[in-house]
């Protein structure tokens, strides 16, 4: 399951009196072992306090915003690659997780999330009647 994502700013849905707020969408690596779904995530220039992770069902969403510092005037940027602002993306996981045990890190701007595999696999026995 690899996948390749530009982070991107896309619409979201507004008002018909409002302009469209751009929100960025987040590059991510989703890999899994025998026992977890990791999710990893190079989020530079993010306070944890300012990320937002849920998990409802099968889908893993993660929202944050990026806050800059100080203003540039549109004119003086040479290159501008950087998205700043509100970013999002949500991954439907491929197996069912122990919400209890999940967890995130953060460390030197590099989000992780571990995400325990569940053994959703039970044997029925078949009794002869």
């Amino acid at each position: 399951m690899k996948q390749k994502i530009n982070i991107e700013a896309k619409n979201e849905p507004r008002e018909s009196n409002e302009l469209p707020k751009l929100i960025g969408e987040l590059k991510v690596d989703v890999y899994e072992t025998e026992k977890e779904i990791v999710v990893r995530s190079t989020i530079a220039g993010v306070s944890p306090k300012d990320l937002d992770i849920s998990l409802h069902n099968d889908l893993l969403t993660i929202r944050g915003k990026r806050h800059i510092k100080e203003e540039v005037g549109e004119d003086s940027f040479l290159v501008r690659e950087c998205f700043w602002g509100d970013f999002s993306r949500s991954i439907i996981l491929p197996t069912s997780v122990d919400v209890k045990k999940c967890e995130a890190t953060f460390k030197d701007g590099v989000l992780i999330i571990r995400l325990p595999k569940v053994n959703s696999k039970t044997s029925i026995p078949v009794r002869s009647l």
